[in-house]
């Protein structure tokens, strides 16, 4: 059994990516855990309904639309942390360093605490049902840890996962992964479990890129085919955004687009913003940035103008880059091997120093032209400054980011240009992206063709539109808004402590591993351990702010509620099924149980150390080493042999910047509890705007010439809007020669289109009966061995009845069949719908005519294979 649920992204404009697989046994499987920039909770409410029947989490991208709210389900989704999660090493490294730029430049990612105290509204939707006070956010140190828990794989690397606590076996379940370009570490995910094989591939990009490979579809001799484990699976679940797209333009020709309106922007004395994300798609963009201003520097107007890359977590993102260089294409590889001489011309090494007249290598991703913004104080500067400049910032929305900050600035001059890198997808009509995009489809104030040498640029002018921009600002919270906040807070400390240690949250959390143990459970039940097992049942016993039913507390109902002392478990599965058995759980490793020594003390001992805190006034506070001062600085500079400056220790950091590179994001905001203050201001978009195709995705033709080469038995369309998925499923049905699912024969169709929400089955086509043996017929069979799989060939007649159990051998049970055929004559006969039909053995008087039959048709197969027919 296979079923396919797109929790977010099918047929929309949206592309925030969240979809949940269900295989046999009960194991359901989380893929991506994504968010746009409206940071809506209601578009989590999906996950945490199904978290606690969730077995593991595979990450495909450290882009916002696959990564951007898992920070945030394992700080405020109960048991989500605890969720085993699976992804390649550079999706887990640019996605930390994606989330802390996240958290540290937009207030609204934190999200808004509910209206009441209940987490019941945690995903109302109406701003009326909600307030503007900001939750917690999660704290660098938490980002690490969650991150940090998550296991990297390899590609091509198979691997059994580990189940959560409150999931069934995994056992027969191989997971693997593969390059699907579009970002470093991108991942094609192929998951393996019984007959299903499941391939999940969506946002790759086939085609090679300066530092991003392609997918790896192709392989063995001369890379002609599909490689074996990607070909013709029973399910291929592919993304259909660009299915409607024509071919896109080749890497040099895109290359140059990109470098031509900007020299053209910068001939005029002009400044680019060029808007994308923090760190996947950026180091494609920055690469291309730092190659053409080596290579040209000393011409005009590169060498009067600057590069810079605006991004809170801009250091720690090239920092991992340079970790990551076996990820990256094999020219990049090669390259800072040493072997420039063999590397591709588009990839001559960009931060080589000279030093005594020799050339030397740097360090990968070492750029000398494109300068780091990364704090507060060097963005000042760089708005203040003079001439024309690049800037690279996060994010592409225009909501959030650096991006924001620089739009002001660059849309008031005509000869300043927006040069726009992907399509806006988002469905937020107020998005500042969106409306920047639109206006340059609608082209009203017209366009401007520039000259090129190579190819013909065209930018559309701004006009002097206006457009209204939100801008959000942190403020302390007011005396009324403390109290809200402090009554929230409990609830969540007591949904803490709850699971923490205390009894009940002992007996929610037992129970959870028990189900581990216990076979799988039915869909009704599955339904009941959702939203109320994540947040009521972690409550304990405060029904009096939210109300449950005794059905949602089960067996829970002996423990939680006064004067109960009975529960039905007839008929009952899983955690329903056992009393509530409260266990200590001892934490420990290898070599024993942890202990504690200050519980291992001498009175006078415990006496001096009180002593000792209370002279030194910290107790309960937290001390930092401050060790800014006492390290020495992060860049010496020292006189080279023509009176010119050489950095020996170069650092990550511009060379604007005051500050060592530490590992902590700044934070902007107050410390404590706060609230979002929103206004809004106009900004006339005087500048121009372009569009080159940096996104680094699949189009029509590469579509319409893979999804054949790959044969899928089963295809799912998702993560596109609803043109394109109708479009591509049309082109993939001549193709295939398939059918698209309809509403009345969608089990039978080889094309699915599911809209968002709407589960499909896509197991594969089999047959399976469910039959019980009579003992006559087990003691007959002769088990064969071929390859570790026993085979055994038998004859038997099928019964309806329960009845046809072979019990002429036991006096006992010959009893109770009298004594049954006396009670069927006195009571009318009732036939049990759900009875398992039984396999006995055939008769003697009616196997000899059966035989006989059989050798007919044998010998009737044999003449007709002889005559030729």
């Amino acid at each position: 059994m296979f079923t396919f649920t797109p929790l977010q992204g099918a047929q929309s404009q949206s592309r925030v990516s969240q979809s949940l697989l269900e295989l046999d046994g009960g194991v359901k499987v989380l893929v991506d855990v994504g968010w746009d920039e409206r940071f809506d909770t209601h578009q989590l409410a999906e996950i945490e309904k199904h978290t606690s029947t969730l077995s593991f989490i595979l990450l495909t991208h450290p882009t916002l639309s696959h990564v951007g709210a898992y920070a945030h389900c394992c700080k405020h989704i109960p048991h989500f942390s605890q969720i085993p999660a699976y992804a390649t090493s550079p999706v887990i490294a640019f996605g930390r360093t994606l989330t802390q730029d996240l958290y540290s430049s937009s207030p609204v990612a934190a999200t808004f605490i509910p209206a009441s105290a209940s987490p019941e509204d945690d995903t109302a939707v109406d701003s009326k049902q909600r307030t503007n006070i900001l939750r917690q956010a999660p704290t660098v140190e938490e980002i690490n840890k969650y991150f940090t828990a998550i296991t990297p794989l390899k590609y091509s690397q198979p691997l059994q996962p580990s189940a959560s606590h409150f999931s069934p076996s995994l056992e027969g379940l191989t997971l693997t992964a593969y390059n699907a370009g579009h970002t470093i570490g991108g991942t094609i995910w192929r998951i393996q479990h019984g007959m299903e094989s499941i391939v999940y591939a969506v946002d790759w990009n086939q085609a090679r890129e300066n530092v991003i490979a392609g997918a790896s579809w192709f392989g063995g001799v001369g890379g002609g085919e599909v490689i074996e484990e990607l070909r013709k699976p029973t399910a291929l679940v592919c993304s259909s955004t660009g299915g409607d797209k024509v071919a896109s333009l080749s890497r040099q020709t895109r290359d140059a687009t990109l470098l031509g309106h900007i020299k053209s922007c910068l001939a005029k004395g002009g400044s680019v913003l060029i808007p994308t994300d923090s760190s996947a798609r950026m180091l494609e963009l920055a690469w291309i940035l730092e190659r053409a201003w080596h290579d040209g520097f000393r011409e005009s107007p590169i060498k009067d103008s600057k590069v810079y890359m605006a991004s809170k977590s801009a250091n720690a993102t090239l920092r991992h880059a340079r970790s990551l260089l076996e990820w990256m294409d094999d020219s990049i590889v090669r390259e800072f091997e040493g072997e420039e001489e063999t590397a591709a011309k588009t990839h001559r090494r960009s931060g080589s120093k000279q030093i005594n007249g020799n050339s030397k290598p740097s360090r990968p991703f070492e750029f000398r032209h494109v300068k780091i913004v990364e704090r507060k104080t060097q963005l000042d500067r760089c708005l203040a400054g003079q001439g024309a400049r690049v800037i690279l910032a996060s994010d592409l929305s225009l909501d959030w980011g650096y991006s924001k900050s620089f739009l002001d600035h660059i849309a008031q001059s005509t000869s300043n240009l927006i040069l726009l890198t992907e399509k806006s997808h988002s469905s937020h009509v107020q998005s500042t992206g969106a409306t920047i995009w639109k206006w340059y489809q609608e082209r009203q104030d017209g366009v401007a063709v520039e000259p090129s040498a190579e190819v013909q640029l065209e930018q559309v002018h701004g006009g002097g539109r206006t457009m209204q921009i939100q801008v959000i600002e942190n403020a302390p919270l007011s005396e009324q808004e403390m109290q809200q906040y402090q009554q929230y807070l409990g609830t969540q400390r007591q949904m803490e402590s709850t699971m923490a240690g205390d009894a009940t949250g002992d007996v929610v959390n037992d129970n959870l591993s028990e189900e581990s143990e216990s076979s799988s459970e039915d869909e009704s039940d599955d339904e009941q351990q959702g939203r109320a097992l994540n947040v009521t049942n972690a409550l304990g016993h405060n029904k009096s702010k939210i109300t449950l039913t005794d059905e949602d507390l089960g067996v829970n109902i002996l423990v939680r509620k006064k004067n109960t002392f009975d529960f039905d478990v007839r008929d009952k599965r899983g955690r329903n099924a056992m009393f509530p058995y409260s266990h200590s759980k001892k934490r420990g490793d290898d070599f024993g149980e942890f202990i504690k020594p200050e519980d291992f003390l001498r009175e006078e001992e415990k006496e001096e150390q009180d002593t000792a805190g209370l002279k030194s006034g910290d107790i309960g506070q937290k001390r930092r080493w401050d060790d800014r001062q006492k390290a020495e600085p992060a860049r010496k500079r020292r006189q080279g042999p023509q009176g010119e400056k050489v950095e020996v220790n170069n650092d990550d950091s511009s060379d604007d910047s005051d500050e060592s590179d530490v590992e902590e994001v700044e934070q902007e905001g107050n410390d404590g509890p706060s609230k979002a203050v929103f206004s809004t201001k106009e900004v006339t978009l005087n500048c121009r705007l372009a569009f080159v195709d940096f996104a680094g995705l699949h189009d029509q033709r590469s579509l319409q010439m893979l999804i054949p080469l790959i044969g899928p038995k089963k295809l799912i369309l998702t993560g596109g809007s609803t043109e394109e998925t109708l479009a591509l499923a049309a082109d993939c049905q001549e193709l295939l020669g398939v059918k698209v699912a309809g509403e009345e024969e969608s089990s039978s169709s080889e094309i699915f289109t599911p809209s968002q929400g709407q589960m499909i089955d896509a197991s594969v086509d089999t047959n399976a009966w469910t039959v019980k043996l009579t003992r006559n017929l087990v003691k007959r069979l002769h088990w064969q061995s071929v390859k570790d799989v026993g085979v055994v060939t038998l004859q038997g007649q099928l019964r309806a009845e329960m009845g046809a159990l072979n019990i002429e051998d036991d006096p006992k049970q010959k009893k109770q069949k009298l004594d049954t055929d006396v009670s069927r004559q006195e009571t009318p006969e009732v036939t049990t719908p759900n009875a398992v039909p039984v396999l006995d053995t055939i008769p003697s008087a009616l196997a000899a005519s059966i035989r006989s039959v059989a050798q007919l048709s044998m010998s009737a197969i044999c003449d007709w294979r002889s005559c030729g027919a």
